[in-house]
């Protein structure tokens, strides 16, 4: 008898399957949960304060930055950064005014705001960067007045 009795004990149920689903869908809706906060927490907030406005100056700022005919081109070797700014020439651009902003695409946690000096060729300054993909989020002036924004690609090999 004892044999009958342990096949009907470890029978698969209703029961059994209601637990697997309620503990499969409720692993799934935590890590769902889990992920939108994490994303929330994590963004940093508005690039512009009005999107119309934005949009109606976009071509007269994009036409303007275009007549410049600059490239931009950076770089990163042990704690320095290099940004090299040339025109069509492919000449070094002394520029204005430079502003610029170090970070992750992803956060603000690590961003930076280092302060470039121009050394003849390109615009050098001292940052901290883990190994991964950061982008510096520049804007420049020309010696005319005009404004030229750029977000520069910078990969960190480790």
């Amino acid at each position: 008898m004892t044999s009958k009795t342990n096949a009907t004990s470890r029978r698969f149920t209703g029961w059994h399957m209601l637990a697997i689903c309620v503990a499969s869908f409720g692993v799934i809706i935590a890590v769902n949960v889990t992920m939108a906060v994490k994303a929330v927490r994590s963004f940093p907030g508005l690039e512009v304060q009005n999107s119309y406005v934005a949009s109606q100056e976009f071509d007269m700022r994009r036409a303007a930055q275009e007549a410049l005919g600059w490239s931009v081109y950076a770089t990163a070797r042990g704690d320095s950064v290099r940004l090299e700014i040339s025109d069509r020439q492919g000449n070094p651009v002394e520029v204005a005014s430079l502003t610029a902003t170090l970070g992750r695409a992803t956060q603000v946690r690590d961003d930076q705001t280092p302060a470039f000096v121009y050394d003849g060729a390109a615009y050098v300054a001292k940052a901290a960067l883990a190994p991964g993909n950061w982008n510096i989020r520049m804007i420049a002036r020309a010696a005319d007045g005009t404004e030229f924004q750029q977000r520069v690609i910078l990969h960190v090999k480790g």
